[in-house]
């Protein structure tokens, strides 16, 4: 069982930056990849940025590269979302997921963070 909670979330004006956290927790040395999503309201979660838990590989969503960094402190079990010049379209509760193995599911969900972006 692995648990994750995001924080960092909140309010902030175009252009601005945030930071989320994502903490895990349990048995985390098992990981393969960990991913951040977002679901704004009334459309289906998409998939932001991710990271292998072990080696320095990222991807990222067309929408965020180049705004947008993901990374990881295996010590502190924390991924970051680095998410820099926000625009409204950004607004969204955005999740935090773990990958288990090589098989592309992933495993374990948080409870999510609102960022809100304003014009």
């Amino acid at each position: 069982q692995v648990q994750l909670v995001e924080s960092g979330g909140g309010l902030v004006q175009a252009g601005g930056s945030l930071r989320l956290s994502c903490a895990a927790s349990g048995d985390t040395f098992s990981s393969y990849r960990m991913g951040w999503f977002r679901q704004a309201p009334g459309k289906e979660r998409e998939f932001v940025a991710a990271i292998r838990w072990t080696r320095d590989i990222t991807s990222y969503a067309e929408s965020v590269k180049g705004r947008f960094t993901i990374s990881r402190d295996n010590a502190k079990n924390t991924v970051y979302l680095q998410m820099n010049n926000l625009q409204p379209e950004d607004t969204a509760v955005y999740y935090c997921a773990n990958q288990r193995t090589i098989v592309p599911k992933y495993d374990y969900w948080g409870q999510g963070t609102q960022v809100t972006v304003s014009a």
